[in-house]
């Protein structure tokens, strides 16, 4: 992983992901189990240098490992990197769930809307 997502995983697994060319890579990959740069690009409208670029990118992600076996590189999909990022956005649609929840219950008790910060869900005066 670069130093620049070092201490944010999740940004670097969201960064390799939006391009959609990577996800295509992953697809495959998760298809097939393992592959080499050669056979993903042979699936895919780029060259074999630019597939081995895009799996430096999922490499530094974590979202690919890759095991030589003789003169070859076979990259496999690593799930913990996506794993972890799942369970980020998961906790973030909870805490958004759990907030839209509150603001319902304000709304159908007539109550107001607390001000930010203010979680207690008291009335506001």
């Amino acid at each position: 992983m670069t130093a620049e997502y070092e201490d944010d995983p999740a940004a670097a697994v969201l960064v390799a992901l939006a391009d959609p060319t990577r996800r295509r890579i992953l697809d495959a990959l998760a298809a097939r189990g393992a592959a080499t740069a050669t056979t993903l690009a042979a699936e895919l409208p780029v060259t074999r240098q630019a597939v081995v670029k895009h799996l430096a990118v999922l490499d530094q992600a974590g979202l690919v490992t890759a095991h030589r076996v003789g003169r070859e590189v076979r990259y496999r999909p690593a799930t913990p990197a996506l794993a972890a990022t799942a369970r980020w956005m998961a906790g973030l649609a909870d805490a958004w769930d759990r907030r839209l929840l509150a603001i319902k219950h304000l709304a159908e008790s007539g109550g107001a809307v607390p001000p930010e910060g203010d979680e207690g869900g008291g009335a506001v005066e």
